[in-house]
């Protein structure tokens, strides 16, 4: 299919009234649904840099934003990276030491992301 030709497609399925919504709750679920497409698709695009190593500038972006699905949509996609990863690394941020299991405390990459969360101001 052409890109004018899903473009119409996508624009007329848009024009469908939903269950007597308003235009602007109509939009609000568009854009949740698309966010959910996109992570369930995670296989379709781009993830050749899941299970590197992270850096703390890739953290301190990711930290400095909303923990929201859309943002971990976002990130997931700009860092190449999987969607469960992004949710990782707020979870872990936000969650104090005295939550923590002793073998995660001693994880690396969970001590790497509550050094750049104390460093941008983030309690956990």
């Amino acid at each position: 299919m052409k890109r004018k030709e899903f473009k119409e497609k996508l624009f007329l399925a848009l024009d469908e009234d939903v269950d007597g919504i308003s235009y602007d709750e109509k939009m609000m679920l568009v854009h949740s649904l698309l966010v959910e497409y996109e992570k369930e698709n995670e296989e379709k695009r781009d993830t050749t840099n899941k299970g590197e190593k992270w850096t703390d500038e890739e953290l301190k972006i990711i930290l400095m934003d909303a923990p929201t699905k859309e943002n971990c949509v976002k990130y997931a996609r700009l860092f190449k990276r999987g969607y469960g990863s992004i949710e990782q690394i707020y979870r872990w941020s936000v969650t104090a030491w005295t939550d923590m299991d002793d073998e995660r405390k001693e994880h690396s990459f969970v001590q790497q992301i509550k050094k750049v969360a104390k460093e941008i101001g983030i309690r956990g």
